[in-house]
């Protein structure tokens, strides 16, 4: 197996989660919260996905998938255009409610698919290349690659375990 083969996997399983966690839900478990300031299986879907987008795009050199696709309209959130969540507050995390899974999974799947034809191509002299200088060490590709896939898998793994307690509690 190739490196490249091996971060295509990793984000086709971030995939396959990302479609289990939403499968079947609708809007109230989409917005519960497991505490008042908990997040929501809405914002963690939306955020690790705008995170994988952001950070893949400036990597890649291309628009990302938000921008590109109207993404920002689509979703009709009060945040700057370029927010991936990345400190927001508990009032914010409430207000990325959609109505139904439907633009979760579809910005997703978009976001994956531009992201699994980059990772694709790579070879292992690529994820060599310094991405990122304001760190010490100079972040790599293939580190900022990592830190994504370990990100996503995090809040893949929080939606599941809000949409477990939720479904419970039904």
């Amino acid at each position: 197996m190739t490196s490249a083969e091996l971060l295509a996997q990793a984000f086709d399983r971030i995939q396959q989660l990302v479609h289990q966690a939403l499968d079947g839900i609708g809007s109230r478990e989409l917005t519960a919260r497991i505490d008042p300031d908990a997040n929501t299986i809405a914002w963690l879907v939306w955020h690790l996905t705008r995170v994988q987008d952001d950070h893949v795009a400036e990597v890649a050199g291309h628009r990302q998938v938000w921008h590109e696709g109207g993404w920002a309209d689509k979703f009709g959130l009060p945040f700057d255009p370029d927010a991936t969540g990345y400190g927001q507050s508990s009032t914010d995390v409430g207000q990325v409610a959609p109505s139904s899974i439907e633009p979760l999974i579809s910005y997703h799947d978009a976001v994956y698919e531009r992201t699994r034809d980059y990772v694709a191509g790579l070879t292992d002299s690529d994820l060599e290349r310094v991405v990122d200088e304001s760190w010490d060490p100079p972040v790599t590709l293939g580190t900022r690659l990592i830190s994504v896939i370990s990100d996503d898998l995090q809040h893949i793994g929080q939606a599941s375990y809000v949409r477990g307690v939720v479904t419970r509690q039904s």
